[in-house]
C-alpha cells in the first residue's frame, strides 16, 4: 500500500496536528519507559524544522473509558516529552473547544503545544465525527505517527483525516516500509517465529504466514496445543483443548503448503509455575507427568540456528519461553541473539518480543523493532489498518 507520508506535505506556517502514541507505562506518576516518546521525536523534530511551522501534538494514555480521571493526564507525561524534544511545551487543559483552538493560532513559530489526553472523550474511540471536526480544528495539516494505534478506527486516528490535508509520519512510514514486503512479497527464505502463550490469538497470524513463508518456528506456551495435537505428551503444561483440531488443521495446511514446522524437541521444565521453582531438563520431546513445559531446550535452539541465520526474510513475534523468570529465559534469549546474527531483513513486533530485545539488549542488531503490539500483528494478518488506510495515496 503506497501512503502519503510527511515530505509530501508543504508545512511552512502551518499548524501542525500530530498524533502521537504517548501511551508510556507510568510508575509513582512519572514515565518509566520513554521508547515511545523518543520514537515520535524524528518526525516532531522535523517538523519544528520548517519555516513558521508549530506543533500541535496529541495522545491518549490508559483507558479513561470517556471519563476525566486526573491519573490519565498527559500532563504526567509533559516534563519527560518536553526534556527530550529539548524545547518548551506548552500543556492545554482539554484537547478540543474553543479554548484550546484559540491556543492553536496563537502558537508561534516553533512552539509547541500538548493537547489533554483524548479519551477523556468517549467520542474519540466511536470515532463520532463531530469530534473529529473538533479535533481537526486545532490545526491546518494532519500527520499520523502513531502507529501503536493504527489498527483502531478512531477520531484522531482515522476521523481526522476526512478534515485535513493528512500524512504518515516518519515512524509510520518506516513500519509500512518493513512490514508490507513481509505480507505481500517477502524475499525467501522467509522465517516466521511466533510464540507466545496461546494459539487462540495467533490463528489468523499463522494463517496468513502459512501463504508466504518457508520456515514457521512455533514456540512458548502455545507450543504444547500442536504437540498434543500430534499425539505428544506435554505433561501439565499449558494447553487450549479447544483448539487442538485448529492446530491439527494448521500443521496440515503447512504441509500442503510445503512449509516446514519447528516445533520444540526438548524442553526446559518445572513441576509449578514460579520464578523459585527447580528448572528441570527434559531430553525427550515428551514432558512427563507432572511437569509443566517452561522454555525450549538446547536441541530445539540447534535445530532453529541454520533457519535463523540464514533466512533472507525474518519475523519474530511472542517470546519461546517464560523469559521474565530467569531460569526460562535462555530460549527467548539465545533466539533474540540468533535473529540479531541474522543477514537478511529481521524485523520484531509484538510486546513480549520487543520487551525480550530491549531487556537482553539486541535491539540495534534487529532491522526494525516495531512500536505497535496489537497494530503490528493485525498486519501480519493481512488486515487493513484503519489509521493507514485513511494515509493512503
Amino acid at each position: 500500500m503506497k501512503i502519503k507520508t510527511l515530505k509530501t506535505l508543504d508545512l511552512k506556517g502551518k499548524r501542525c496536528l500530530v498524533r502521537v502514541d504517548f501511551n508510556v507505562p507510568l510508575k509513582n506518576g512519572v514515565v518509566s519507559d520513554d521508547t515511545r516518546i523518543r520514537s515520535a521525536l524524528p518526525t516532531l523534530k522535523y517538523i519544528l524544522s520548517q519555516d513558521g511551522a508549530s506543533l500541535v501534538v496529541m495522545s491518549h494514555l490508559g483507558r479513561p473509558k470517556g471519563q476525566v480521571k486526573k491519573e490519565f493526564s498527559l500532563s504526567a507525561v509533559h516534563d519527560r516529552f518536553q526534556e527530550l524534544l529539548g524545547r518548551n511545551v506548552i500543556m492545554a487543559g482539554d484537547c478540543i473547544g474553543s479554548d484550546v483552538e484559540a491556543m492553536t493560532k496563537e502558537l508561534k513559530s516553533g512552539e509547541v503545544l500538548l493537547l489533554e489526553n483524548l479519551r477523556f472523550y468517549k467520542e474519540e474511540t466511536e470515532n463520532n465525527p463531530g469530534f473529529s471536526k473538533k479535533l481537526a480544528a486545532n490545526g491546518d495539516v494532519y500527520i499520523n505517527d502513531a502507529f501503536g494505534t493504527a489498527h483502531r478506527a478512531h477520531a484522531s486516528t482515522e476521523g481526522v483525516s476526512h478534515f485535513l490535508p493528512s500524512a504518515a509520519g516518519f515512524l509510520i512510514e518506516k513500519e509500512v516500509n518493513f512490514f508490507e514486503p513481509l505480507v505481500t512479497k517477502p524475499e525467501k527464505p522467509f522465517v516466521a517465529i511466533i510464540g507466545g502463550a496461546k494459539v487462540s490469538s495467533k490463528i489468523s497470524v499463522l494463517e496468513s504466514l502459512l501463504k508466504n513463508c518457508t520456515t514457521l518456528i512455533i514456540g512458548g506456551g502455545m507450543a504444547y496445543t500442536f504437540l498434543k495435537a500430534r499425539g505428544i505428551s506435554i505433561g501439565n503444561s499449558l494447553i487450549e483443548e479447544n483448539f487442538i483440531d485448529t492446530a491439527l488443521q494448521l500443521l496440515k495446511s503447512a504441509e500442503e503448503k510445503g512449509v516446514d514446522i519447528l516445533l520444540p524437541i526438548d524442553h526446559m521444565a518445572a513441576k509449578e509455575f514460579s520464578d523459585t521453582a527447580e528448572a528441570t531438563y527434559v531430553k525427550d520431546v515428551n514432558i512427563p507427568n507432572g511437569f509443566i513445559g517452561m522454555d525450549i531446550g538446547p536441541n530445539t535452539l540447534l535445530s532453529y540456528k541454520d533457519k535463523i541465520l540464514n533466512a533472507k526474510s525474518l519475523v519474530w513475534n511472542g517470546p519461546l519461553g517464560v523469559f521474565e523468570f530467569e531460569k526460562f529465559s535462555k530460549g527467548t534469549l539465545e533466539v533474540a541473539e540468533l535473529v540479531a546474527s541474522c543477514k537478511g531483513v529481521t524485523v520484531v513486533g509484538g510486546g513480549d518480543s520487543v520487551a525480550a530485545v530491549n531487556k537482553f539488549g539486541f535491539a540495534d542488531r534487529i532491522d526494525h523493532v516495531s512500536t505497535g503490539g496489537g497494530a503490528s500483528l493485525e498486519y501480519l494478518e493481512g488486515k487493513t489498518l484503519p489509521g493507514i488506510a485513511a494515509l493512503k495515496e
